[in-house]
């Protein structure tokens, strides 16, 4: 097997990009944003609640386990500019 070495002098340059297109079923492999005290309600009773993106679904994961929704996050963002931290998801 031959083994590329790069030239004396050259680095490496590895660009990194995130795709955040949104397929049918992929509001499932996200963490969304909610009221907070909805989200209590709805996991105890399992009632649906609605995220800042507009899904609707009845809690029952931790969302801990996953990605924050990139919509729910940048609405979020244009609601509340300039503040980190603190978010209800």
């Amino acid at each position: 097997m031959t083994q590329l070495t790069p030239a004396p002098g050259s680095q490496t340059i590895v660009e990194e990009r995130t795709d955040v297109r949104l397929d049918e079923g992929d509001h499932e492999r996200f963490s969304h944003f909610v009221p907070k005290n909805r989200l209590t309600e709805a996991m105890v009773m399992g009632t649906p609640v609605v995220a800042l993106c507009g899904k609707v679904w009845v809690p029952s994961r931790n969302p801990d386990k996953f990605p924050v929704c990139p919509e729910c996050k940048e609405i979020w963002d244009t609601l509340n500019p300039g503040e980190g931290g603190g978010e209800d998801q």
